[in-house]
This record gives C-alpha cells, sequence and structure tokens, in this order.
C-alpha cells in the first residue's frame, strides 16, 4: 500500500451560496491524497501499473468547475469520481479550502475535508 499526493492544486472556480460568488469567483486550493497498492508499480516502473496523478488533476479540475453552493458537496463528487474511474484507488481524501472568503473578517481560508475508503 502507499499514498500519492497532489498538493495545492490552484483552480479558479465559482462556488458558494452567494449569488456574486457564482458570478465574480474565486481562488480554491484542493489537496488529494489516494491510496493505492503501488508495488507493482515500484518494481515494472510501468504507468499502467500505478495510479496516473494526472488523471486524479484532470477529475479534480472536472468537478471543480461544477458550481455547487458548498465546498462538501465539491469535496464529495471529487471522492466519488475518483472512486467510480480510478480502480486501483483504495482510499481517498480531500480537502477544499476557498482562499479569502468573503466571511466579513480576514480569513486567510475556509478548508473542508473529507475521506472515504472503497466499499468491498
Amino acid at each position: 500500500m502507499g499514498t500519492i499526493q497532489l498538493k495545492n492544486i490552484k483552480i479558479y472556480a465559482f462556488h458558494g451560496c452567494l449569488v456574486e460568488e457564482g458570478q465574480i469567483g474565486s481562488d480554491y486550493l484542493v489537496n488529494l491524497a489516494v491510496k493505492a497498492d503501488l508495488k507493482k508499480a515500484s518494481t515494472t516502473d510501468e504507468l499502467e501499473d500505478t495510479v496516473d496523478y494526472v488523471l486524479l488533476q484532470k477529475i479534480v479540475q472536472e468537478e471543480m468547475a461544477i458550481r455547487a453552493k458548498l465546498l462538501e458537496h465539491v469535496a464529495r463528487r471529487i471522492i466519488n469520481s475518483i472512486l467510480e474511474k480510478v480502480e486501483a484507488v483504495t482510499t481517498v481524501k480531500v480537502s477544499v479550502a476557498k482562499i479569502n472568503p468573503p466571511i466579513g473578517g480576514d480569513v486567510a481560508e475556509v478548508r473542508v475535508t473529507m475521506q472515504q475508503k472503497r466499499n468491498s
């Protein structure tokens, strides 16, 4: 078993409950960690024997492009899509952070983190 991480994927998106957030958008940071059996890839040195992190990045981009009111909803969609499309992944942990959220205070980010294991 091993972990593949994608750290600080920066994406401009349009999530939020406020109408303005859907029109103006803002910066988001996504962090992703997936667990999978990486033993074969460590010996064969072949892409087909591991989890392709280019595909993981693409899934994150696709799901972040679909507007949602809640970060929790976006995180759930990312998890579901990875578990659906990447058979080798056994566990997904994702955090989605809105940078400088419009919450009436000096807050660097608001972050939601969710994790799920594949059902056997």
